[in-house]
Formats: structure tokens, sequence, C-alpha cells
């Protein structure tokens, strides 16, 4: 499962392009009760969510050219530099080179060879976010590829995932993540790898990581988001051995899901 202990290759940080920050500030409190805080003058606009005092993301205006609302996902490192050298060697393409946020930490964003989009943190000042696995925090991560074995043999390449498949049921694959230090299994994984259906592949589907957040109700969470302007991707669900789950996008149309359960559990 995620933890704040961040070892390389972990989840450590995430946060939403937006195409406008006070909109999904507002829609963000009305989902899960966070509250916004501005990083400053110098900060062009991102800022933080917090719950409760600690910070479960983060959020600023859309920085690159052409790109769409979403949400990253930033995996740990100890070395950013080494670790975009690492992805071009795998196939994977570097968008964005390594940077220092002030004393925060450095970091590189990063596109897989199936076209997924994610980022790197090396941490400076701040380790990653304050809470995970709680109520209303990030609780999952979740690639939805266009190619399972590609994309497990990349990540595997540039952080040391390990991978189990586990069984769907049908013909769609999935299998869990775990970065070094603890082996694959309900208590170690942080992600999973699913393989897009051959029908979302006709429809377009191109590769994405997507955060989920845990709820105490997901379809309460459901019911709100919707009220707030969400649009809707899967409807509460029930996810056996695991939980409940949904799948909205925001009012910009960035993607997330939310559940109650614990997917690691898988």
């Amino acid at each position: 499962m995620l933890t704040t202990r961040y070892v390389p290759g972990a989840p450590n940080w995430l946060d939403l392009g937006a195409p406008d920050v006070d909109a999904a500030a507002a829609f963000y409190a009305a989902v899960f009760g966070w509250t916004f805080h501005s990083a400053g003058p110098q900060g062009g606009g991102y800022g933080f969510f917090q719950l409760d005092g600690r910070t479960v993301g983060a959020v600023g205006p859309l920085s690159e050219e052409g790109a769409a609302p979403a949400w990253t996902v930033y995996f740990h490192t100890t070395d950013a530099d080494a670790t975009c050298a690492a992805v071009e060697q795998a196939g994977g393409r570097v968008r964005a080179a390594p940077m220092d946020v002030f004393t925060a930490g450095r970091l590189a964003q990063l596109t897989d060879p199936t076209g997924a989009d994610f980022a790197v943190w090396q941490p400076g000042d701040v380790a990653g976010l304050d809470v995970v696995m709680e109520p209303n925090t990030l609780c999952w991560t979740e690639l939805y590829t266009t190619d399972v074995a590609a994309a497990q043999g990349f990540y595997r390449t540039v952080f040391r995932w390990s991978h189990r498949d586990v069984p769907t049921g049908g013909e769609v694959g999935y299998s869990l993540v775990s970065a070094p230090g603890g082996g694959v299994g309900e208590d170690t994984a942080h992600g999973g790898i699913l393989q897009l259906p051959q029908q979302n592949l006709d429809a377009g589907s191109t590769s994405e990581w997507h955060p989920y957040f845990g709820v105490t109700d997901c379809d309460a969470g459901y019911a709100a988001a919707l009220e707030a302007g969400a649009g809707v991707l899967i409807p509460p669900m029930d996810a056996p051995g695991v939980g409940r789950l949904a799948m909205v996008t925001d009012p910009a149309g960035a993607p997330f899901a939310m559940i109650k359960g614990d997917p690691s559990t898988a």
C-alpha cells in the first residue's frame, strides 16, 4: 500500500494541471473538503491542496502547449537526471528536463513508451505528500495502458518495479506493481497496470495514469462530484475483494477515481 515512507520508485507527489485554478479549488473543496493554499507570488499560480493542514496534492495552471487538464503522478527518485537518462534509454521521452523548485526538490516531466505522462520528484526540503491512505487522500495509482507488457518492462527498467498479475475474471490483464524493498503483494503494492480493452483502443483511448482517492462512502462521494459538475466515466461499482469504486472527470476534464477499500489487497 502507499505510505509516506517514500522509497525510490514509489509515488510521492501528485498535482493537477488546470485551466482555472480557482474553479478547480472550488470543485475539490466540494468533493473532498480540501482547502487551497497558494505557493506565493513566485509560484506562478501553483498551490497546494490541504486537508486538516496537511498537503494531499497540488494544482497549477497548464504549462505545456496543447496539454489537457490532468492529474500527474510523481515517483520518488534520488537522482532526477539519472532517471531521465534511464527513461530515454528505455524508450521513453523527457518532456521537461530536470529543474530545481527552489529548495523543495528537483522534478522532471516524462512520458513512457506507451504514451502515458508521469513525473519524478527528487526530494529536497519537501519529501512528498504529507498524508496518504486516509479518507479524501491518495490511496492508489493506476496506469491504463495500450500495451501492458511494454509498460511493465519500461517501469521495471527505470524504477526496478516488481509486478504480480492478478485475475480479473475477463480477458483484460491487470498487475500490481511494487517498488524495491518489500517484494510484491498486498502489503507492498502501490499501484496497478491495466490493459485497455480492445473496444477502448478502437474508440481512441490512450495510456494514462490515474489517481485514486480514498472515501468513506463511494456513492456519496460520486453524488457530490456530479453535483459539483463532474462527468461520468465509471458509475459506482463493486470490485470483488477490494471495495467499491467510481471514476469521473472534474469539470475541466481531468479524470480521477474514488474508492472505498484498499486496492493493494487485490
